[in-house]
């Protein structure tokens, strides 16, 4: 793992890089990404309907294959998702678009 996977491993996505504690709150639902520019990162769904979880996510990232363009990220069809706070479901990487 390199400085800036480290860096992004286990922070939440918005996160400023400068905040003392850029990690899940307790009380507060997330999903993980899983591979592509956010891999390791923690996305806030606290809140969100079902349908939004369900139609995934393109998110802004100077890290995606255009930068300042969007990283796409679904959550699996079928797979287990908690409710709670916690990490409760996975997103995966689907691509990058401008």
């Amino acid at each position: 793992m390199n400085g800036d996977e480290q860096l992004l491993n286990r922070r939440v996505y918005g996160a400023d890089h400068d905040d003392p504690n850029p990690g899940p709150l307790p009380h507060r639902t997330y999903a993980e990404l899983v591979g592509g520019p956010l891999d390791g990162l923690l996305l806030d769904i606290h809140g969100r309907r079902s349908e939004e979880v369900d139609d995934g996510v393109a998110l802004a990232t100077e890290l995606s294959r255009w930068p300042g363009g969007r990283a796409l990220y679904d959550p699996r069809p079928g797979e287990p998702r908690t409710s709670g706070p916690g990490v409760s479901c996975r997103f995966y990487y689907s691509g990058d678009t401008p």
